[in-house]
């Protein structure tokens, strides 16, 4: 009987996710206990299931898998537009947006520059530069509620985490399309290369936009928590499928589902959000082991200059996008100084925009150089995440202190 069993046995995979949930629990407890940020553990049972060690998951299998990858994708762009409600962020003020954008447009900057330089390939460079971008709202939000923060350097924190990660989805939107094109080989006009990716992106959230309203109709008078639960991850599940299938952002357009439901004048609902995050643990779980099961251990010595330069690059771009952004909005001083040492940690965007690469150039329609450019993407990224999970909330935590933000008996 068990040498019947294959790797892409339908039954084999489903035990195996199964087998993983349990380890990723386990591994996330252990994590926890020792002070680090239990997606670490996540992704280091991926690397042993995956890959680098075990190949339990691996290319033969992951077209089984890359479901969970969407569903999960379409779960964070639902978060964040949620996160985007206008009337916490029409109160906030100007240097909130400047912050924001040239925070991400610092990041973004400096590791296109820097990435090119090393490699000459400006294809690798445009989607290092995307990437760098986003920040994970996760962990350092955890660090203020533990601390109890409270402040304008709190409050600049909420909205530029929350806003970060749609201006880094729309910087990925045009560098995804440069990057084809370039492995493509043709000639792009420039009308053609502003308009095709504005298009898109457009239609992602003219997508989610129209899913919102549906959804909202439905529920108006709707109180059932069941049935809000079923109602809600339909809407995200459909609004994912039919993205895909119109080749459309399905990030985005999942996070124009989240604001137009949290944005809604008539029918604003927020307590969808909470209801669905209460069930997408083990979704995240699955997700953050198959970007671990997807990292190349033996690669990651030949990646080590780019993941360097990833790392000294994107924290100097972040930290003098937020300073420069903070001094043209007139931010408070303390916001100035230690906002950008609140916005190093990386995960949940940057990972699922770095499987999306995969997924983008994967399967040799750019050639060997796309399969490349997407190992070379989850590889780097999920290491850099590491990296940036263990130094983020500590760092978080020193800038709140430093600002007088902090609840001192916690601290």
């Amino acid at each position: 009987m068990l040498k019947d069993i294959v790797p892409t046995s339908p039954h084999f995979i489903m035990m195996m996710v199964g087998l993983a949930l349990l380890l990723g629990w386990g591994a996330g407890l252990l994590c926890r206990r020792i002070k680090v940020p239990m997606v670490v553990g996540y992704i280091l049972v991926g690397v042993v299931m995956g890959k680098s060690v075990l190949s339990i998951f691996d290319d033969s299998n992951f077209n089984a898998l890359v479901y969970f990858t969407y569903i999960a994708l379409g779960c964070i762009g639902f978060d964040i537009g949620g996160e985007l409600a206008f009337r916490k962020l029409r109160h906030l003020g100007k240097s909130i947006i400047w912050i924001s954008i040239l925070e991400a447009l610092g990041a973004s900057i400096l590791v296109t520059i820097a990435v090119y330089l090393y490699t000459r390939k400006l294809y690798v460079a445009l989607v290092f530069g995307a990437l760098a971008s986003a920040t994970a709202p996760a962990a350092t939000v955890d660090v203020l509620r533990e601390y109890q923060a409270s402040g304008p350097l709190t409050t600049t924190v909420f909205a530029v985490v929350g806003i970060d990660d749609g201006i880094a989805i729309i910087i990925y939107a045009f560098a995804i399309f440069f990057s084809k094109m370039l492995l493509a080989g043709g000639s792009v006009k420039v009308t053609e290369a502003v308009l095709r990716p504005s298009l898109e992106i457009l239609g992602a959230m003219a997508l989610g936009f129209a899913a919102g309203i549906i959804f909202l109709f439905l529920i108006k008078s709707y109180t059932a928590k069941r049935g809000l639960l079923v109602l809600t991850w339909g809407v995200i599940v459909f609004t994912t499928g039919l993205a895909n299938l119109l080749h459309l952002s399905l990030i985005l357009a999942n996070m124009a589902l989240g604001m137009t439901i949290v944005n809604s004048p008539k029918w604003r609902r927020e307590d969808v959000f909470e209801i669905m995050r209460s069930t997408t643990p083990p979704i995240f779980v699955i997700f953050f082991i198959i970007v671990g099961a997807q990292l190349q251990a033996g690669k990651l010595i030949s990646l080590g200059w780019i993941g360097l330069l990833y790392i000294v690059f994107r924290t100097m771009g972040k930290q003098a996008g937020a300073s420069l952004g903070g001094v043209i909005g007139d931010a408070p001083s303390s916001v100035r100084k230690y906002l950008g040492l609140c916005l190093f940690s990386q995960a949940g965007v940057a990972i699922g925009l770095s499987i999306q690469t995969m997924i983008e150039f994967g399967g040799g329609r750019f050639g060997d150089a796309g399969v490349e450019l997407g190992v070379m993407a989850i590889s780097v990224i999920a290491a850099t995440t590491l990296f940036f999970q263990i130094i983020g909330p500590p760092c978080t935590r020193i800038a709140v202190i430093k600002a007088g933000e902090a609840n001192v008996q916690r601290s």
